[in-house]
């Protein structure tokens, strides 16, 4: 089995991908759809994501609506969102349901900071993972006979480039995440 860069590339963005996807979920100051991605509601004897009940949306900054495609989905939408732990708090009226996006309390801002970060540090571990993975599937292929040891080193010099560039990515977004949930 020979090395495969393109397959570690795409892991490695993956690890990145699925960060951004959990801090979607995080809360910051104003609200954002991808704040209720992550909550799924009872609908039709399974679980579903909330966005395939109903539409989401954001008229406000500080304020999320869902109009509800079927009524009679409403107060189990309403019930998924109140019992989420992002401390919402929605109201019906008919098939649409409000969502005030309160203030965040500063306790409640370095706990989110602190998720953030025990977030951003697994999708790390998950590269260096990555990179670990890489490089003995490089070291395999050397010992089989597939690469010289100067091919080794090149490449093995190349999955550590990669390994530094995604992590440096987790970090700038962390950054960036961290200042969105910090600023009042």
């Amino acid at each position: 089995m020979s090395f495969d860069m393109d397959d570690t590339q795409r892991r490695m963005q993956g690890a990145v991908s699925a960060l951004e996807t959990e801090f979607q979920g995080l809360r910051t100051g104003r609200a954002s759809t991808g704040m209720l991605e992550p909550i799924t509601v009872e609908a039709y004897g399974s679980r579903m994501p909330i966005n395939q009940v109903g539409n989401i949306s954001v008229p406000e900054p500080r304020l999320l609506t869902v109009q509800v495609w079927d009524a009679s989905m409403t107060p189990a939408v309403e019930k998924a969102i109140r019992e989420s732990d992002l401390g919402l708090n929605p109201q019906a009226e008919g098939t649409l349901i409000r969502i005030p996006v309160p203030d965040l309390s500063s306790e409640r801002r370095e706990e989110l900071a602190k998720v953030a970060g025990k977030y951003a540090e697994a999708a790390r571990v998950s590269v260096r993972n990555v990179r670990r993975d890489a490089i003995e599937q490089v070291r395999k292929g050397e010992k089989d006979g597939e690469y010289g040891e100067d091919e080794r080193h090149g490449l093995e010099a190349k999955v550590q480039k990669l390994t530094d560039d995604h992590v440096s990515k987790v970090d700038q977004m962390l950054a960036t995440k961290e200042k969105d949930i910090k600023t009042v």
